[in-house]
């Protein structure tokens, strides 16, 4: 048997990837594995939501994915006669000091994970590529893994096991979790094509009003392709080769212009909405498409499974440091929820895009997702307004008292609490590893010259927000009710 490991994560997808990136920055021992044997090259999911994003720049990746995606371009809806429309695919309002992003960032999955798998480099880690889980057996203090390598077979024994292996999850199965839901009745292609005939700088939709026949056609930033996706039967082969596809887009668009000249991936599927019954058992934890299988419509399925991990991975190094146990009880009441509204949502999307409206708005940025119900959210009387308790902390443009510029956020990166206090003595505050605590107001160490924090958070003076590792409120109170946050501060363990 191989030396134990704290956490054996199955998929290396961006749901184990983040899982991984957030267990490395904490130190934790871990192994990440994934049955096939190299890199997912497809671009299945390729918008990053602002929530998203806000968490990539936790996690040192933003920058990165910046560099190589890009914004959606406008939709552009070609017409029988030749002509054709263009309309504003995403309804995105401007930046502010609480919301830097609300603009969807195109980035095709295969680079989002490419650039994942570097920064995990950089802690110290890499994927196990062509190793595959084919057993496991828990006990009160962890798990037997079996994995099928190449070599032959190992024997792994972790504390606990996180599933972030698919919709097809050899994980869920094997515990016996259900996967409820419905085959939505529409089935699809998507592929990557090397294509010419089309520019660049539009969304191309044809035959927006035939649910049967319509085609679109995006350009992925960050590479030459461009990714088709089209309706297609129930049933029957479907030719995914270069030729194939070419004569699907002469059949449906009239245009023997349109030639694809490469496929670079191609998938045939039937799009469903699905929930595991569970998200835990024992010491295994499911993440991502693992636990819930959305369509792909207003991009919610990368996304959610991101933060499905995001919230998991603190909490797992914080229970291996100590925490109580009771911690992990929280991942699932806090992010089923999240996936049952997000297939709502997706499913509606659906809906509307079969009728031919691919609009988006605030609904898809996950922006306004909380957690007001977790054990984790401390409510005290009188407070009315502003974000409350399990509410996303807003970011604010603050000034240091060397004159600096300073963000919120920049005070929030990392794998720490945060505590701000306003206007209020900085004695007051309790003091333990794991916890960063700030004072902002006249002559303290940070200064809200613009009111940008006053302006998100509505605090009076003398008032603290402690703000959880993963950017949510989890307590605003008053300085006199400061030992109300002890049952929370029992979270905190030293990084």
């Amino acid at each position: 048997m191989n030396p134990p490991t704290d956490v054996l994560i199955c998929g290396a997808g961006a749901a184990g990837l983040t899982l991984a990136i957030e267990l490395a920055r904490r130190g934790v021992r871990f192994r990440l594995i994934e049955k096939a044997t190299a890199p997912f090259h497809g671009s299945r999911g390729k918008g990053i939501q602002p929530r998203s994003q806000e968490i990539f720049e936790d996690l040192g990746l933003l920058d990165r994915l910046h560099s190589i995606g890009g914004l959606y371009p406008p939709s552009r809806n070609h017409h029988q006669d030749g002509s054709y429309t263009d309309t504003d695919m995403v309804r995105a309002s401007p930046p502010t000091p609480a919301e830097p992003y609300t603009a969807a960032l195109m980035v095709p999955q295969f680079l989002t994970e490419s650039v994942m798998r570097q920064r995990l480099q950089e802690l110290g880690h890499a994927p196990g590529f062509g190793h595959e889980l084919v057993a496991f057996e828990q006990d009160e203090s962890g798990v037997t893994a079996k994995i099928a390598t190449a070599p032959g077979e190992e024997t792994v024994r972790a504390r606990y096991l996180v599933g972030a292996d698919g919709g097809r999850s050899f994980v869920r199965r094997s515990l016996g979790i259900g996967f409820p839901g419905e085959t939505l009745g529409v089935r699809a292609v998507v592929a990557d094509l090397l294509m010419t005939g089309l520019d660049r700088h539009a969304w191309h939709q044809f035959n927006a009003s035939s649910p049967d026949q319509r085609v679109l056609l995006c350009p992925l930033s960050g590479t030459d392709l461009f990714q088709l996706q089209a309706p297609i039967p129930l049933d029957g082969d479907v030719d995914l080769d270069a030729a194939g596809l070419t004569a699907l887009l002469h059949a449906r668009t009239g245009r023997n212009d349109l030639i694809v000249h490469d496929v670079a991936w191609a998938s045939a599927y039937q799009m469903n909405a699905r929930l595991a019954d569970s998200y835990r058992c024992g010491r295994i934890f499911l993440v991502g498409d693992a636990a819930h299988a959305h369509p792909p419509t207003g991009g919610q399925g990368l996304n959610t499974s991101v933060q499905d991990a995001y919230n998991l991975g603190w909490k797992l190094s914080a229970v291996l440091r100590g925490a109580p146990a009771a911690l992990l009880d929280s991942y699932e009441e806090e992010r089923r929820p999240i996936a049952a509204s997000m297939l709502g949502l997706s499913t509606r999307l659906l809906e509307n895009a079969q009728r031919g409206d691919h609009r988006r708005g605030r609904e898809v940025q996950q922006l306004d997702i909380g957690y007001p119900t977790s054990p984790l959210a401390l409510r005290v009387a009188g407070r009315t307004s502003g974000p409350g308790p399990g509410d996303r902390a807003p970011d604010a443009r603050l000034q240091g008292a060397a004159g600096q510029p300073r963000r919120l956020f920049d005070l929030l990166r990392g794998p720490h609490w945060t505590l701000f206090g306003y206007q209020a003595d900085a004695s007051a505050a309790p003091i333990r590893a794991g916890l960063h605590v700030h004072v902002i107001g006249p002559g303290e160490e940070l200064r809200d010259e613009e009111m940008s924090f006053v302006a998100a958070y509505a605090p009076s003076p003398g008032d603290w927000v402690l703000v959880r590792p993963d950017g949510y409120i989890a307590a605003h109170v008053p300085t006199a009710q400061l030992a109300a946050l002890d049952p929370l501060l029992e979270m905190i363990q030293q990084p």
